[in-house]
């Protein structure tokens, strides 16, 4: 038996599997937290993966591993390697105005999405980069290289070989803000305008291309991806299939054989880790939405689900809009969430427990009818992720969404994606290897285009804090 190894390098903790190249069966898996925070040492994340892998067994019969990671992190390295700050992470809002001003320079939203494919939020590693210049400028002087969460870890590795073999993939590159997925290629003069100079940027792989070998043990290293793009991977989506995943973030995502550009932002037009291309929508609130409203209601994740269950569609009006830490899409990073609709019969548990789900799915409907009238065509639905662990999420997002829904099993589809990348490093070819499907619950319900239309009306009435 041949073994590979996949990591997911996610916002809140890593995830390391071990399965069979050949088969894709599970043989052994590891995980370890990572810290609190919009802002991480990276040394964390280096000892998180060092736990994760010997609860996994260690890496010395793994002939391959690949790295997926959470996506748009800014990790600066002065000219010995050394990380310059903490990390800026992918829900950092610090960088908003950046956002703003970067996006007016260049003539607004068609300008960037004609370049990258996106329009810039805080969210993006090019704000992030004219943050550190504009309010770190000692520090923004002391970085030569610029790369993101799961190229620094994959360099780790590798035994950190020096800047020059830093590598990343297109997935990953193509959400930083000045890497093209129309012409595969860096847009240094986007990193200047946002810099003000042009750091030593990671080298693009393709999807199947080595990276090198574990330091001291011989596992072939693939190039890894982002963690969209790996669970994309993970769980085998093809053209016209839509990955839902409720994590800490909410994606709405899909394959497509071209690219996007969408100047109103709403859409990223990303690269995916095969050479398709993978248009998505993220929310900044997703799964903590249920655990706030369980926190609030001193419930577990059961009894809300539970109560929400009890409650009738639209809430009897209630609406929650979710905008707990700010929002990406829409672009409101100092928004607050809100409740709308309180009154004497709406004031319940059920309600509220109800109103939550709602909310967090009604942001998530957005993006899928952003992506779908981008020409992208609707096959299928996949729900993922930790919040579609909730009986509630599932039953409560093909009402909403307009679509049955597809449910597989609990599972960490990122590091799946990044174990198969890694098998199809090994393995060579045009494609990945085919690896059994797994099983899928269908749920499916009645729309209820009232529960969307009065969000609507609502959503616009919460307003960015000044």
């Amino acid at each position: 038996m041949t073994l590979v190894a996949g990591v997911d390098s996610s916002t809140q903790s890593c995830k390391v599997v071990v399965r069979d190249a050949g088969t894709g069966a599970l043989v052994r898996e590891g995980r370890a937290s990572h810290p609190d925070g919009t802002e991480v040492d990276p040394a964390a994340w280096a000892a998180a993966l060092q736990t994760a892998l010997g609860e996994a067994g260690g890496l010395a019969d793994v002939a391959a591993v690949a790295v997926g990671g959470q996506q748009h992190g800014m990790v600066c390295l002065d000219v010995d390697g050394a990380v310059v700050r903490p990390a800026l992470l992918w829900n950092d809002t610090r960088s908003a105005q950046a956002a703003t001003d970067l996006t007016a320079e260049l003539g607004g939203g068609q300008a960037w999405a004609d370049a990258v494919g996106l329009v810039p939020v805080a969210s993006f590693t090019v704000t992030k980069l004219r943050w550190l210049a504009e309010h770190e400028p000692a520090n923004a002087a002391r970085t030569a290289a610029v790369c993101l969460p799961h190229d620094w870890l994959t360099w780790q590795l590798a035994g950190t070989p020096g800047l020059d073999a830093l590598v990343t993939d297109r997935g990953d590159a193509s959400g930083t803000g000045y890497w093209s997925p129309m012409t595969g290629e860096y847009r240094p003069d986007l990193l200047e305008r946002a810099f003000g100079s042009t750091p030593v940027l990671p080298r693009v792989l393709g999807p199947a291309e080595q990276a090198g070998v574990v330091a001291g043990g011989g596992a072939v290293l693939g190039p890894g991806t982002g963690d969209n793009a790996a669970a994309a991977l993970g769980i085998n989506a093809e053209p016209g299939d839509v990955v839902v995943s409720i994590g800490t973030s909410g994606v709405v995502s899909t394959v497509s054989t071209t690219p996007s550009a969408d100047p109103s932002g709403t859409v990223a037009g990303f690269a995916d880790a095969t050479g398709n291309f993978l248009p998505l929508a993220v929310t900044l609130n997703a799964a903590r939405v249920l655990d706030a409203t369980a926190r609030l209601l001193g419930v577990d994740h059961d009894e809300l689900s539970r109560l929400a269950l009890s409650a009738p569609a639209g809430s009897g009006g209630l609406v929650l809009v979710p905008y707990l830490e700010g929002e990406r899409t829409p672009d409101r990073p100092r928004s607050t969430g809100a409740v709308h609709g309180l009154t004497l019969s709406t004031a319940e548990p059920a309600y509220l427990a109800r109103a939550a789900v709602e909310g967090l799915l009604c942001g998530l409907a957005d993006g899928l009818e952003a992506i779908a009238a981008l020409g992208n065509p609707v096959r299928r639905v996949f729900l993922v992720g930790g919040g579609a662990r909730s009986e509630a999420v599932r039953r409560v997002a093909p009402a909403v969404l307009g679509v049955p829904v597809l449910v597989p099993p609990p599972g960490e589809y990122v590091a799946d994606g990044a174990a198969r990348q890694a098998a199809w490093v090994l393995a060579g070819g045009e494609t990945p290897p085919v690896w059994p499907a797994t099983s899928t619950e269908t749920y499916e319900a009645d729309p209820v285009p009232h529960v969307r239309e009065r969000y609507a009306e609502v959503r616009d009435l919460t307003a960015d804090r000044t």
